[in-house]
Protein backbone atom coordinates (compact mmCIF):
# COMPACT_ATOMS: atom_id res chain seq x y z
CA UNK A 1 0.00 0.00 0.00
CA UNK A 2 1.46 3.09 -1.00
CA UNK A 3 1.34 6.35 0.97
CA UNK A 4 0.02 9.47 -0.51
CA UNK A 5 2.44 12.34 0.22
CA UNK A 6 0.72 15.70 0.78
CA UNK A 7 2.24 18.77 -0.80
CA UNK A 8 4.14 21.15 1.51
CA UNK A 9 2.94 24.86 1.60
CA UNK A 10 5.56 25.93 -0.65
CA UNK A 11 4.84 23.43 -3.32
CA UNK A 12 0.90 24.71 -2.95
CA UNK A 13 2.18 28.43 -3.40
CA UNK A 14 4.18 27.84 -6.04
CA UNK A 15 1.52 26.21 -8.27
CA UNK A 16 -0.88 29.29 -7.43
CA UNK A 17 2.04 31.17 -8.64
CA UNK A 18 1.96 29.49 -11.88
CA UNK A 19 -1.60 29.80 -12.26
CA UNK A 20 -1.50 33.45 -11.79
CA UNK A 21 1.49 33.83 -13.84
CA UNK A 22 -0.55 32.82 -16.88
CA UNK A 23 -2.64 35.85 -16.78
CA UNK A 24 -0.41 38.61 -15.27
CA UNK A 25 2.89 40.09 -17.15
CA UNK A 26 4.57 43.39 -17.42
CA UNK A 27 5.26 45.40 -19.66
CA UNK A 28 7.82 48.46 -20.45
CA UNK A 29 4.50 50.38 -19.85
CA UNK A 30 2.78 48.43 -17.08
CA UNK A 31 5.54 46.27 -15.35
CA UNK A 32 4.68 43.56 -13.21
CA UNK A 33 5.28 44.29 -8.62
CA UNK A 34 6.80 41.32 -7.95
CA UNK A 35 6.51 40.04 -3.97
CA UNK A 36 8.54 37.53 -2.18
CA UNK A 37 8.44 36.61 1.83
CA UNK A 38 10.65 34.62 3.64
CA UNK A 39 11.09 33.91 7.20
CA UNK A 40 13.50 36.75 7.74
CA UNK A 41 12.92 39.05 4.78
CA UNK A 42 10.15 41.18 2.28
CA UNK A 43 11.57 41.26 -1.26
CA UNK A 44 10.06 42.95 -4.35
CA UNK A 45 10.67 43.91 -7.52
CA UNK A 46 9.43 45.80 -10.75
CA UNK A 47 10.19 44.07 -13.55
CA UNK A 48 9.52 44.32 -17.36
CA UNK A 49 8.82 40.65 -18.64
CA UNK A 50 9.29 41.54 -22.25
CA UNK A 51 13.15 41.93 -22.14
CA UNK A 52 13.51 39.95 -18.60
CA UNK A 53 14.40 42.86 -16.60
CA UNK A 54 14.14 44.41 -12.68
CA UNK A 55 13.67 47.90 -13.08
CA UNK A 56 13.77 48.28 -9.45
CA UNK A 57 13.64 46.24 -6.73
CA UNK A 58 13.34 47.25 -2.94
CA UNK A 59 13.57 44.76 0.29
CA UNK A 60 13.89 45.19 4.33
CA UNK A 61 17.81 45.55 3.54
CA UNK A 62 17.03 48.81 2.64
CA UNK A 63 15.28 49.37 5.78
CA UNK A 64 16.90 51.03 8.45
CA UNK A 65 16.22 48.50 11.78
CA UNK A 66 13.45 46.91 9.51
CA UNK A 67 12.03 43.84 11.10
CA UNK A 68 9.76 41.08 8.94
CA UNK A 69 6.52 42.62 9.76
CA UNK A 70 3.40 44.52 8.68
CA UNK A 71 4.94 47.52 9.32
CA UNK A 72 7.79 46.34 7.60
CA UNK A 73 6.22 45.95 4.66
CA UNK A 74 4.75 48.81 4.45
CA UNK A 75 8.08 51.14 4.63
CA UNK A 76 9.37 48.54 1.77
CA UNK A 77 6.36 49.53 -0.76
CA UNK A 78 7.16 53.28 0.81
CA UNK A 79 10.91 52.83 -0.43
CA UNK A 80 9.53 50.89 -3.46
CA UNK A 81 7.51 54.01 -4.36
CA UNK A 82 10.23 56.62 -4.43
CA UNK A 83 12.49 54.52 -6.30
CA UNK A 84 9.56 53.76 -9.02
CA UNK A 85 8.51 57.54 -8.85
CA UNK A 86 12.17 58.10 -10.15
CA UNK A 87 12.24 55.95 -12.94
CA UNK A 88 8.81 57.36 -13.74
CA UNK A 89 6.44 54.53 -13.17
CA UNK A 90 3.43 55.21 -12.04
CA UNK A 91 0.76 51.75 -13.49
CA UNK A 92 1.85 48.56 -12.47
CA UNK A 93 0.25 44.68 -12.28
CA UNK A 94 0.73 43.45 -8.69
CA UNK A 95 1.76 39.52 -8.87
CA UNK A 96 1.82 38.22 -5.33
CA UNK A 97 3.71 35.10 -6.35
CA UNK A 98 0.70 32.94 -4.98
CA UNK A 99 0.90 34.28 -1.49
CA UNK A 100 -2.76 34.94 0.14
CA UNK A 101 -3.65 38.76 -0.22
CA UNK A 102 -3.56 38.94 3.31
CA UNK A 103 -1.58 40.04 6.28
CA UNK A 104 1.79 41.91 5.06
CA UNK A 105 0.92 41.19 1.09
CA UNK A 106 -1.94 43.10 1.93
CA UNK A 107 -0.48 46.01 3.73
CA UNK A 108 2.14 46.77 1.33
CA UNK A 109 -0.17 46.90 -1.62
CA UNK A 110 -2.17 49.51 0.04
CA UNK A 111 0.83 51.53 1.19
CA UNK A 112 1.86 51.14 -2.21
CA UNK A 113 -1.43 52.54 -3.89
CA UNK A 114 -1.16 55.27 -0.88
CA UNK A 115 2.05 56.40 -2.22
CA UNK A 116 0.74 56.93 -5.94
CA UNK A 117 1.46 53.31 -8.08
CA UNK A 118 -1.70 52.82 -9.82
CA UNK A 119 -2.98 48.94 -10.03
Amino acid sequence: MKKIMKKTRNEQRKKRARRIRKSVSGTAQIPRVNVFRSLTNFYVQIIDDEIGNTLVSASLHDVKDGKNTIEGAQKVAEILAKKASKKNISKVVFDRAGYKYHGKVKAFAEKLRECGLIF
